[in-house]
């Protein structure tokens, strides 16, 4: 492209000539590169195929405006020098592309973005799937986006033609996963190959809509896309994404199913085993008014207080233990990232319970003010939301943390009903998948389940949700359980908590609810409608 194209066309989206030409543009060019060589020796881009796209990171620039650096589609990716980056505007416009290279070479192409192409206009799909890298930039912020063709990204979609998701958990690199622990299950959407552009872009922006902690999207017979918030993220991710790829079909050779916690023998649905399921959901102390026979579940999904854990322990053991070290764990923890972030989560609450009115908000001072008058601020807001029984994310993760450091020491110990651990091993052994909602973040749900009087109960437990999915009292946060776990039809999922507009909520998203009735829990309102149940052995 000519010069003064090239100086035309960053002009008008406010990018000077000079910017194009300097350090910012040029070092991200030559990363894009050496990432494409690297990428190469992996065998996610070779053969032409693949590609990678990054946002020129300038401090200067919002990030939702920064230009985008991507390599060209069908040419040799391990042989690409800096000089053969295409430049993108944020919106996808071609602000400079490369020159042809001389015979045998293909000339380069760049047809990944929107406004080079009309609605529904028929494209080959190695330029239709590279466009759709535009979507995590859209949708998720990303500051860059990998797609690869790595041969482990490709089978991974073929175990199950059926399946629309790839699922995994109990496997350390889990943990390289934005947002995902070791214990936590790993869900990629799989969308299908299609010959049309516009079904593909429906299919792909669905899915990102659909699961909003996904970091990576797969096509099946095809390959993955992978992004994240920097290339570094996007890369460790990559990595992560594509060796538990492989642990997923090396497990699946061995007759073994990574998707469940002990990767025990992968359990083929038949006649009978519906039947089996059926007979779990049905025994006699069930109570129900209309005498109805439940269908088969795939999954249950518990509360903990007042369900698998006496309220008492909660009121009477962890609240306390909260409220009397928050003040010393501030102490020795101020200068970590994790307890600024806390801070930094109270910060913005306390800054809405302010303009809210709501009683003992107090404001918390700026960090020039002093370590002491913040953690005294802290303290106190934080006395006031354990005295109200608040139920919001910034709270719960700071007492996360404080009983992690209880657990560690020993000095606190969780406990669960006698009925639990029995009713969790015949659940994980009958293949239902068992998972936790609790207004308690992701950490205490793990620190509790871990740390029993009964040992360690989490190799039962399938995954962890807390209230960053959304308020337990609201349908629509049952509604993304049930995109989560992927299940066809909500009824197949049984939630089991203590609290009426809890089950409420979740029946009006159609799962199936039942309330425990557990010493100390509250009373329910009369003809309420809902099986009880006493005991986990009842259902």
């Amino acid at each position: 492209m000519a010069a003064a194209v090239v100086g035309k066309a960053a002009a008008m989206i406010g990018f000077p000539q000079a910017y194009l030409e300097g350090k910012e543009l040029k070092e991200t060019s030559s990363l894009v590169t050496e990432l494409c060589r690297h990428f190469y020796t992996q065998g996610w881009v070779s053969g032409t195929g693949g590609s990678i796209t990054m946002k020129v990171h300038d401090a200067s620039i919002p990030k939702a405006e920064q230009l985008i650096v991507m390599s060209p589609s069908g040419v040799q990716k391990e042989r690409m020098q800096p000089e053969d980056m295409y430049i993108l505007s944020a919106n996808g416009s071609i602000i400079s592309s490369p020159s042809p290279k001389p015979y045998p070479n293909k000339p380069p192409k760049c047809t990944d973005c929107a406004p080079l192409f009309m609605k529904n206009r028929r494209l080959s799909l190695g330029k239709r799937l590279r466009k759709l890298g535009y979507k995590a930039y859209e949708m998720r912020n990303a500051g860059a986006v990998i797609h690869s063709h790595g041969m482990e990204s490709c089978l991974v979609t073929m175990l199950n033609p059926q399946a629309k998701e790839f699922r995994i958990t109990h496997m350390e690199m889990i943990k390289g996963i934005q947002g995902h622990g070791y214990y936590d299950e790993l869900v990629v959407p799989i969308i299908e190959n299609t010959a049309y552009e516009n079904e593909l872009t429906d299919s792909l922006t669905k899915a990102i809509e659909a699961y909003p902690k996904a970091t990576a999207v797969l096509v099946r017979n095809h390959g993955v896309y992978i992004w994240g918030d920097s290339w570094i993220h996007a890369k460790t991710q990559a990595e992560c994404y594509h060796y538990l790829f492989d642990a997923a079909i090396k497990l699946h050779q061995l007759g073994l199913d990574a998707a469940t916690p002990d990767h025990g023998p992968i359990r083929r649905s038949t006649h009978s085993q519906n039947q089996n399921f059926t007979k779990l959901s049905v025994k006699s102390g069930v109570k129900d008014s209309q005498n109805q026979t439940d269908s088969p579940r795939r999954c249950i999904v518990l509360d903990i207080e007042g369900t698998t854990t006496p309220i008492t322990f909660v009121t009477d053991v962890l609240f306390p233990y909260a409220r009397e070290n928050v003040g010393k764990h501030l102490n020795l923890t101020y200068d970590t990232a994790e307890t600024q972030e806390d801070i930094k989560l109270l910060r913005l609450q306390v800054e809405e319970d302010l303009r809210q009115g709501v009683t003992g908000a107090v404001p918390i001072p700026h960090a020039d003010e002093g370590k002491e008058n913040v953690i005294a601020a802290m303290v106190s807001n934080v006395e006031a939301m354990i005295r109200a029984d608040r139920k919001i994310t910034a709270l719960k993760e700071l007492q996360g943390h404080i009983w992690r450091t209880g657990f560690e020491c020993n000095e606190l110990k969780s406990v669960v009903f006698e009925d639990v651990p029995e009713a969790l091993e015949k659940w994980h052994s009958s293949g239902i998948k068992v998972y936790i909602y609790s207004s308690g973040s992701r950490l205490a749900q793990r620190l509790l389940f871990g740390n029993t009087n009964n040992g360690d109960l989490r190799k039962y437990l399938s995954g962890f949700f807390d209230t960053t999915i959304g308020n337990k009292k609201e349908s629509r946060s049952y509604k993304e359980i049930t995109e989560t776990l992927g299940v066809d039809d909500p009824s197949e999922i049984l939630f089991v908590t203590d609290v009426y507009q809890e089950a409420t909520a979740a029946k009006a998203a159609g799962l199936e609810a039942i309330i425990s009735i557990r010493p100390g829990n509250a009373p329910l309102p009369e003809n309420h409608g809902f099986k009880t149940v006493t005991t986990f052995s009842q259902i």
